[in-house]
């Protein structure tokens, strides 16, 4: 992971090709403890921006219960 801040999309694309590299057997041992670990940094900074995108949502939807759209919190999938 670069030192720049990722953009979501970048992120997730990241992630993909860590489950790809952890799926492969030809991954050794040590490699996949990197990819998992590298994996698990990722999932911060998309946990993060969701967060904060749901703060967004949160300050420019209605504030009364019969104006607002029909939303909940985003859930992210803690397994």
């Amino acid at each position: 992971m670069s030192e720049r801040e990722l953009k979501f999309e970048e992120a997730v694309e990241r992630l993909d090709e860590i489950v790809e590299g952890l799926e492969s057997e030809s991954t050794s041992l040590e490699k996949s403890i990197e990819l998992y670990e590298e994996g698990m940094k990722l999932v911060k900074v998309c946990e993060k921006k969701l967060a904060a995108a749901e703060a967004k949502l949160e300050k420019v939807l209605p504030q009364s219960a019969e104006d607002r759209p029909a939303v909940g919190p985003l859930k992210v999938n803690e397994s």
